[in-house]
């Protein structure tokens, strides 16, 4: 006994298509992951230099509330500059490890 399940499974024609899910977002965090897994501290400073960059740029422009979790630019704006300090205080210990690592 056979049973037709061809009616199922099938598309709505009154449905526009939709576009297709493009995870670009997800490819851009992974290329910025392994930069700073790579990089490191270095890594960290860079990007939290031109985000302060950017954020400094807008809220000059007129941004006081980012979508940002923290909300407030300045809070933005003072989170990533302790970043950049632990960043910046971090490189020469990272340099002293891969010295010691590569050194043997």
């Amino acid at each position: 006994m056979t049973h037709d399940y061809s009616h199922l499974n099938q598309r709505d024609p009154s449905v526009p298509d939709a576009k297709p899910f493009d995870p670009l977002r997800l490819c851009v965090f992974t290329t910025i992951a392994l930069i700073s897994c790579i990089l490191g501290p270095v890594a960290v400073l860079a990007f939290a230099l031109i985000a302060i960059a950017g954020y400094a740029k807008a809220r000059r422009g007129g941004l006081m509330r980012s979508r940002c979790k923290l909300g407030d630019t300045r809070l933005v704006l003072a989170y990533l500059s302790v970043i950049a300090v632990a960043a910046a205080v971090a490189i020469p210990f990272w340099v002293m490890l891969w010295m010691r690592i590569l050194g043997g």
